[in-house]
């Protein structure tokens, strides 16, 4: 099956089998190895990446599916020189230990950030109408899709706060 997939900013023809999952052709046919394949169940989150800003589990997307979307893994939100805001928290705050899980938590925390500052609440918020604090309980069930074996959770969540109020600053002096 001929697809086109928008991948970080730049389409992608490709010829793959119906039934090749999006994180297959992004590791195997694209060479991009970020997105890493923890439990192939869509359970750990290690695979998640951004469809038109949207989480998604990557494990348990035909690529075919996502033809036509942009596709946002974590080799498109920051590079080794040129680091997103919340990647750089991910280091000022050790939010990571083996690494493994971090691709996938970096870019489900880069779309949850963006689901607060749109207004979405959470099981966990207050009301329904924000404005969502960065809580340990509203980042932990927003976050909740994401695993670390290694539990760095505690030094994840400090990440993500962090991200998260330098963005609002941000988002205020403008």
């Amino acid at each position: 099956m001929k697809i086109t997939l928008n991948l970080n900013g730049t389409s992608h023809h490709l010829d793959v089998d119906p039934r090749t999952t999006l994180l297959d052709v992004l590791r195997h046919h694209l060479g991009l190895t970020g997105t890493k394949k923890g439990c192939d169940h869509g359970q750990c989150g290690a695979c998640t990446v951004l469809m038109d800003g949207r989480r998604v589990n990557s494990c348990l997307t035909l690529a075919c599916m996502a033809e036509d979307a942009d596709i946002t893994t974590i080799e498109g939100i920051g590079t080794p020189g040129n680091l997103s805001p919340l990647q750089q928290q991910f280091l000022d705050h050790d939010g990571f230990q083996c690494g493994y899980c971090t691709p996938g938590q970096i870019c489900s925390a880069t779309a949850m950030l963006e689901e607060i500052a749109a207004g979405w609440p959470s099981h966990a918020s207050d009301s329904l109408d924000g404005p969502f604090d960065l809580t340990h309980a509203e980042i932990a069930e927003r976050m909740s899709g994401n695993l670390c074996r290694c539990a760095a959770y505690p030094n994840i969540v400090a990440a993500i706060r962090q991200a998260g109020r330098d963005g609002s600053r941000q988002e205020d002096a403008a």
